[in-house]
């Protein structure tokens, strides 16, 4: 009888490379939500992949970028840190995107033994793919995969040959455990990201969202921006905008639940390292 395996996969990569659409792929289910937003994920979400022979647990991470801000500081620092005391690093590369000076960036600080995966595979042209398999050729990776998160092309075989990579090993979650994401959390990511979607370019790192009253089934949850100006965007004229995003939100909740919005301004919050580490990130 073979022996059961497991292990932890962590994905880096720059901002917007497709690492959280490539996750929700790889489970089956949203466990991270998408925006093309830089610094959508701001901090590690795990995923699990159970099996009847092996437990996958994937790490995604915030996309390493050169820093602006205290948020951007403590973002590379969650990402980097994710890729210590793992088994397998998979260096996520967006093949609509030419390799540039931050993939490079990232690749000298990579193991000996990642793997390269090429996402958006689906959207780029061969040449494309061709051109960021050929741009990492020269790292000491183990293998290459081109994939798509949207469609799935190349998710199988990348999800194999992650899970012969595992030691063998027991498992660390239940059968029926996908995220060990809190609810609480996980209510406050939706809000951000259909935020993130209604107010489009006007918002691009300055909202932050947090639950602070949680008696099922109502919740409260709060909406942080660092401007006056920034607040009038997310409420929109007549609360439109609060209200498309509440409506969105509560889609993808349980029906009982009762969602409460409020916008709060903190002015400055993403330069300050108190307010960042306050807020989780």
């Amino acid at each position: 009888m073979a022996e059961h395996r497991s292990g932890f996969v962590t994905l880096v990569g720059r901002p917007n490379a497709g690492k959280s659409t490539l996750l929700n792929r790889i489970l089956g289910h949203k466990v991270s939500i998408v925006s093309d937003k830089p610094q959508t994920t701001r901090t590690q979400i795990r995923g699990v992949l159970t099996t009847p022979e092996a437990q996958l647990v994937f790490v995604d991470t915030p996309g390493i970028h050169k820093p602006r801000t205290a948020l951007g500081t403590s973002l590379n620092a969650t990402a980097n840190q994710a890729t210590t005391e793992v088994d397998v690093v998979c260096f996520v590369l967006d093949a609509t995107a030419p390799y540039g000076r931050g993939d490079a960036f990232i690749a000298d600080r990579l193991p000996a033994d990642a793997v390269i995966v090429v996402t958006k595979a689906d959207l780029a042209s061969p040449d494309q793919v061709l051109a960021q398999l050929q741009a990492t050729s020269h790292l000491d990776a183990q293998a290459w995969f081109p994939v798509s998160g949207t469609t799935g092309e190349g998710v199988d075989a990348l999800v194999d040959h992650l899970r012969e990579r595992m030691p063998e090993g027991p498992q660390f979650y239940p059968d029926d455990v996908i995220t060990d994401v809190p609810d609480a959390f996980w209510v406050a990511e939706l809000v951000r990201e259909q935020l993130l979607a209604v107010t489009r370019e006007e918002l691009p790192h300055s909202i932050a969202t947090r639950v602070t009253e949680w008696e099922w089934p109502r919740v409260r949850c709060e909406i942080i921006v660092e401007r006056d100006s920034q607040k009038g965007i997310v409420i929109g004229k007549k609360g439109e905008n609060l209200k498309q995003v509440g409506i969105a939100v509560r889609a993808q909740l349980p029906d009982e639940v009762y969602l409460e919005l409020f916008v709060k301004v903190e002015k400055n919050w993403q330069h300050q390292a108190h307010s960042v580490e306050r807020l989780g990130y």
